[in-house]
């Protein structure tokens, strides 16, 4: 994805239209002089190498030059093809030069059949064993490699296929290629990239959101993500891989600079001069007329790039029936609000290079090669993690550092450490500019202050100091792509964004840093404090940092901060000071600083506007902290005093109506708390998790509350009355909390989602069901979604109420997660419990006692996972929820033969996507295929087909070693298409299991589509390559079976398509289901050569010797240690 060229027509100057690749000797006077001379007659200007250049094994200069400047490129293959040295390094050369290019490919299957060139056979496995001969005597192996891989990929091309004695005349198989040709040289390619990496999985996906097979309506697409990420590369290389399909075509590049110079007429303009001829307007409002006259009736393909503001697109695609019916709009942007207020709703997010992707591309553009030198290896890594896989940056780097020696590049580096590189930043820096100033302001907060910290914890620091709500503008630095939010919450960017921010606020003041608006740099810091060099432009100080710097002493006389007047935000998290503060500012918002250095705070200190006050660590007694809450705090929201040793009891806080956030966890001391904490109608969250000698909880009123955290507190037995109802609570944690009481009024707590629980083993007896017997009378409680209970080891679950077996499914809780391993759950269990969790969506009841699931578990129409391991009395289960997909009965060894049949029906796992463990060590008669043998291989075509697999395994061997670990097998799925690794489920196998899943729902790596050819054959290998921490299993077999609810069985083989077998036939007939192929029959239909299963055979041997070697060695080795 590399950097744009400045045209929205491709860059390159082609010479020649087509290339002809071809064996002389075998079709130059025949077929391909033909076809050289109807491409011709039609005017495609053709390079057909007809003697002009000096042939020998390695191609010319000459020659690479007409292949770089040619735009298609038909390769005839041909029987005798494969002998030629020189026709193989130019066909090597071409499928280099083409790489991401969209350029096309044409393969011409004259009179041999495409799986010998796909497969190395026939006629072209000869000759690649005649090459192999010469290659052993040279040492020159490499190249074999090299094209054998460049003939399979050439195979598995779209192209054509002349039969030997087909029916077609050969003037006709020529005059369909020319037309194709002709059609596709009409349409001028754009530039990608000189050397694009990551795309096709990209286009792919893209290609699939626009649907580009439906006619019927027309579609937008944004494609958004932050500056110099490849939105346009990616975009670019869409339109050359879809363009075909439309009658009028227009990219317009960089709309943003250009409506700013030219104006929106001027884009409107070029649109129609592109699409219709047009390009006479008056006016931008007569230009989204004439678009609609001139459009509406065609199916085009507009894409926009780079579009920041709304005006743009209502002048160039205001509505999606302004075109015809089929037509697609791309827009690229760096402002994904702006995509939802055009109405687009199908949206793609370009993100950065991975590791492997990133380090490709800087190699290539410093060094123009593919592999990495080991010399520069290192200082490779340490430049691509710098630009943290924008393409922008890396193509940047690698540019200016081309040619430079080793200590350049560390030079170099370092320096952009300090001072960004300026190319990129102004870039980056376009984004921006665009923002308002509010968020100007917001956005250097975080990326000088705030980046990795936990969004709401932002939104309240950013709330306090300028005073207003942070959601929107939040909200709007997301959409623009300059920050991110990640999956658990925590607010990120990118880092060249983040050097963009910090360097911005640099520039304020380059050489002073008291006079910079923030200060987050530890040198600046110290320097600042320790010199008394600060300012009134200080609005933040973020002393955060850790490393060598945790622990450095801070020399200061205490006065620093009287020179901050406008100082808001003071966060200091590390650091030792020789002294307290002597003074801080009036206008102090935000103060947190971990271990205070004093147990005072400055006489003149004035609280009214701050708004969060967190002293985490510090020695302030209850007694001290009594007195400083005596003071005026009216804008207090916040008061943490997390892990303060020194208090004993939290004092009255009444005196800070609005608090909404009150922590004080992990103060060991503490044993008390003031029964005004009960009453702050304000607070949202209660942490007091930790306390460990805290007795008694007040009673508590707190109508605003939203999060009760009462976990670890190990005396406290008695859960806290409720004086009221509650109904923003919807977080209880009581983890490793041994509570003996829960009141009545506990019913109050009206809209729990989630409760943890966690009952010490020595509390077993005193938790018999009480929290059950609690939740299920709870029918104005229908929010309750979570209810863990891990490890309540030794728990009894017992009838508390007798009322509560007639509780109906009416008054069930809403419940969506329920766990209660180890429980000791008895059969009386599920008449009682399930009913007031017939909502639940995931039941662990592992570990426990009952003998019988009754058919009552039906009701649980929403459940989809159960898990039932080592429930070891379990002999029954009557009935099957309806939705259940994901199903673990490990070690269930009582469970009857007619249950395991019944969880293992044909009906239950026809219609696919589950997974289902248990005991017993049996395939289904159902399955297709069942073989010991591997690999397994089968063909298909368009989408990866809904196949089932089922592993068995008997009598494993498990192992302890001296510190008591246990060792099992862990079996490895591997799916292998066309050459690349597709990495499945990996299952732990107990004794006589079986594993039974749905392949499409186990994936663990993203490239499968990647690997897949487009409406072409793809060869499919299931494997399972050994196993990890595993003592030789005795017998393991799998069995395969194609589920044909979700299968078209046309696009699935058991063979070759290219070479149709009896298998195939009787796959595809209307054969009893239950007909079952071993290893051996397929074996003998796919003509597996010896020498291939001698090999398979031998590596088995090798790898299983090694494994008990292994394991025969670790055996010794404990004995040892536990004779010592």
């Amino acid at each position: 994805m590399a950097k744009q060229s400045s045209s929205s027509s491709f860059s390159y100057r082609f010479s020649n239209d087509v290339f002809l690749s071809f064996r002389g000797e075998d079709t130059r006077r025949g077929f391909t002089g033909n076809l050289y001379k109807a491409l011709s007659d039609r005017g495609i200007h053709t390079f057909m190498d007809d003697k002009k250049i000096p042939r020998g094994d390695q191609i010319t200069s000459g020659l690479e030059k007409a292949i770089e400047e040619s735009r298609i490129f038909i390769i005839v293959l041909s029987e005798n093809y494969a002998s030629s040295s020189f026709c193989l390094n130019e066909l090597d050369y071409i499928l280099k030069f083409i790489k991401g290019k969209g350029i096309l490919i044409l393969p011409v299957f004259y009179k041999v059949d495409p799986s010998d060139v796909r497969n190395h056979t026939g006629s072209f496995g000869k000759a690649l064993t005649n090459h192999e001969k010469k290659f052993k005597s040279t040492n020159d192996m490499e190249k074999l490699e090299t094209w054998k891989m460049a003939l399979n990929k050439v195979a598995n091309l779209s192209g054509y296929h002349h039969f030997k004695h087909g029916e077609e005349y050969e003037y006709e198989f020529i005059q369909r290629i020319v037309e194709l040709v002709s059609k596709k040289i009409n349409r001028a390619p754009l530039h990608v990239a000189d050397y694009p990496v990551g795309l096709e999985s990209r286009i792919q996906e893209v290609k699939a959101l626009l649907d580009v097979g439906s006619d019927d309506v027309v579609h937008m697409l944004g494609i958004h993500g932050l500056g110099g990420v490849g939105k346009t590369t990616l975009a670019a290389a869409v339109y050359n891989s879809i363009a075909d399909h439309f009658e009028a075509l227009c990219f317009l590049q960089n709309v943003r600079e250009t409506s700013k110079k030219h104006g929106l007429q001027h884009l409107q303009r070029n649109l129609l001069s592109e699409m219709a001829g047009e390009d006479k307007l008056i006016g931008v409002k007569q230009g989204i007329s004439i678009i609609e006259h001139r459009l509406r009736q065609k199916k085009v393909l507009l894409i926009l790039d780079d579009v920041d503001k709304r005006e743009q697109l209502q002048a160039l695609a205001g509505r999606p029936d302004l075109f015809g019916p089929g037509s697609r709009v791309i827009i690229t942007t760096r402002d994904k609000q702006l995509l939802a207020c055009h109405g687009v709703e199908r949206t793609y997010e370009v993100n950065e290079l991975n590791e492997e992707y990133a380090l490709e591309l800087l190699n290539w553009k410093a060094f123009k090669l593919e592999k990495v030198d080991p010399f520069y290896k290192d200082v490779l890594n340490r430049a691509a993690t710098y630009a943290s896989g924008l393409p922008l940056a890396l193509e940047v780097i690698g540019s200016n550092l081309s040619g430079k020696n080793i200590e350049q590049w560390i030079s170099a580096l370092d320096r952009y450490k300090r001072i960004p590189n300026k190319e990129i930043q102004e870039i980056l820096k376009v984004s921006y500019d665009a923002l308002e100033e509010d968020e100007q302001s917001i956005f250097l907060d975080i990326a000088c202050c705030f980046k990795k910290y936990d969004l709401a914890e932002v939104q309240d620091i950013l709330h306090a100091h300028h005073g207003h709500c942070m959601k929107h503008h939040i909200g709007v630095l997301v959409e623009k792509s300059l920050i991110k939010i990640s999956l658990d919450g925590y607010v990120t960017l990118h880092d060249l964004i983040e050097d963009m921010g910090k360097e911005i606020v640099r520039k304020e003041s380059p050489q002073e840093p008291g006079k910079r608006s923030r200060l987050w740099l530890p040198t600046d810091i110290v320097q600042v404090l320790e010199e008394n060099k600060g300012t009134s432009h200080i609005g933040i100080i973020c002393m955060n940092f850790y490393s060598s710097f945790e622990e450095v002493e801070i020399q200061w006389d205490g006065d620093a901060f009287k020179k901050m007047k406008n100082l808001k935000t003071l966060i200091i998290r590390s650091g030792h000071f020789s002294k307290g503060p002597k003074h801080f500012p009036k206008s102090l918002r935000v103060l947190e600083w971990w271990r205070y250095p004093s147990h005072y705070f400055p006489y003149d200190f004035q609280m009214e506007k701050l708004a969060i006050f967190n002293l985490p660590d510090c020695g302030f007694t209850s007694r001290e902290l009594a007195a400083m809450l005596k003071k005026k705090f009216v804008n207090l929201t916040s008061l943490n005093f997390d892990s303060c040793q020194h208090l004993t009891l939290i004092p009255d806080v009444s005196c800070v109506p609005h608090l909404q956030k009150l922590s004080f966890k992990d103060c060991d001391n503490l044993y008390a708390i003031h029964p005004s904490v009960g009453f702050l109608e304000k607070l949202r969250i209660l942490d007091a998790e930790g306390c460990s000698r805290l007795k008694n909880f007040p009673p508590i009123k707190l109508t605003s509350l939203e999060q009760l955290k009462l976990g670890f507190c190990h005396s406290l037995e008695n859960f806290p009355e409720i004086l009221g109802k509650m109904e923003n609570i919807t977080e209880l944690d009581l983890e490793q909390t041994p509570v003996k009481k829960f009141p009545l009024s506990f019913q109050n707590l009206t809209r729990l989602e989630t409760v943890l629980l966690c009952f010490p083993r020595n509390q077993a007896n005193g938790c018999t069901g009480i929290f059950l017997s609690n939740i299920c009378p709870m029918q104005e409680s229908p929010e309750l979604i979570n209810v863990i209970g891990v490890g309540w080891e030794g728990c009894l679950f017992r009838k508390e109420d007798e009322g509560a077996e007639n509780v109906s499914l009416t008054t069930s809780s809403n419940v969506q997660f329920l766990d209660l391993r180890n429980c000791n759950l008895s059969d009386d269990f599920f008449p009682i419990a399930l009913p007031c969790f017939a909502n639940v969506m995931e039941l662990n009841l592992s570990g426990n006692n009952f003998t019988v699931i009754p058919e009552c578990i039906k009701e649980c129409r929403f459940l989809t996972t159960l898990y039932l391991n080592y429930c070891e009395r379990l002999r029954e289960i009557r009935g099957i929820p309806p939705n259940l997909k994901y199903f673990y009965a490990e070690e269930c060894l009582s469970l009857t033969s007619s249950c395991r049949s019944m969880l293992l029906s044909q009906e239950l796992h026809e219609a696919g996507r589950t997974f289902f463990y248990l005991p017993g060590a049996k395939i289904p008669e159902w399955f297709d295929f069942q073989t010991s043998e591997f690999p397994i291989s089968f063909w298909f075509r368009n989408k990866f087909p809904a196949i089932a697999i089922c592993h068995i395994i008997k009598r494993v061997a498990e192992f302890s070693s001296s510190r008591g670990w246990t060792f099992r097998p862990n079996i490895r799925t591997k799916v292998i298409i066309n050459g690349n690794a597709n990495l499945f489920n990996s299952v732990v196998l107990g004794s006589d299991c079986t594993c039974l899943f749905d392949l499409r729902g186990e994936r663990v790596t993203d490239n499968l589509d990647e690997a897949l050819l487009e409406n072409e054959w793809n060869h499919a290998e299931v494997t399972c390559p050994g196993f990890t921490f595993t003592f030789a299993p005795t017998f393991i077999k799998t069995g395969l079976h194609v589920l044909k609810q979700e299968s078209n069985m046309e696009d699935i083989r058991f063979s070759d398509p290219c070479r149709k077998t009896k298998l195939d036939n009787d796959f595809n007939s209307s054969k009893p289901k239950n007909q079952r192929w071993v290893g051996n029959d397929v074996a003998k239909t796919q003509v597996v050569q010896q020498q291939q299963l001698m090999g398979s055979f031998l590596s088995r041997m090798w790898h299983w010797a090694l494994v008990f070697l292994i394991s025969f060695l670790v055996f010794l080795i404990s004995c040892r240690r536990n004779n010592q």
